[in-house]
């Protein structure tokens, strides 16, 4: 029997207790979480700088790609709307120069 008493002094508890699993997995959620945080950090400015360079390659330096038209950065422009024309989404585009287009 005295065998059995210093077994159960060297180790105690051998049992499985869900408390434990349950930090495990805090522990790893928490580590993969923060390497995608650190990841995104670090690969975003590297994507971007990809992307910018990319773009100056482009023959079209002043082109907005996402848009769907483009007016250089110096033109002023008004676009009006009016219910009395024939057409309801009709848009008027008056430029600086006094040039229009659209349905005017």
């Amino acid at each position: 029997m005295s065998l059995d008493r210093d077994w159960d002094s060297i180790r105690p508890d051998r049992g499985f207790r869900a408390a434990d699993a349950g930090m495990g997995v805090l522990r790893v959620t928490l580590l993969f979480g923060s390497a995608a945080v650190a990841l995104a950090l670090i690969a975003t400015p590297f994507l971007d700088s990809q992307t910018r360079s990319q773009m100056a390659r482009d023959d079209f330096p002043g082109l907005d790609m996402t848009a769907t038209a483009s007016i250089g950065h110096r033109s002023t422009y008004t676009v009006r709307r009016s219910v009395l024309q024939a057409e309801p989404g009709g848009v008027c585009i008056i430029r600086s120069d006094g040039k229009s287009s659209g349905d005017c």
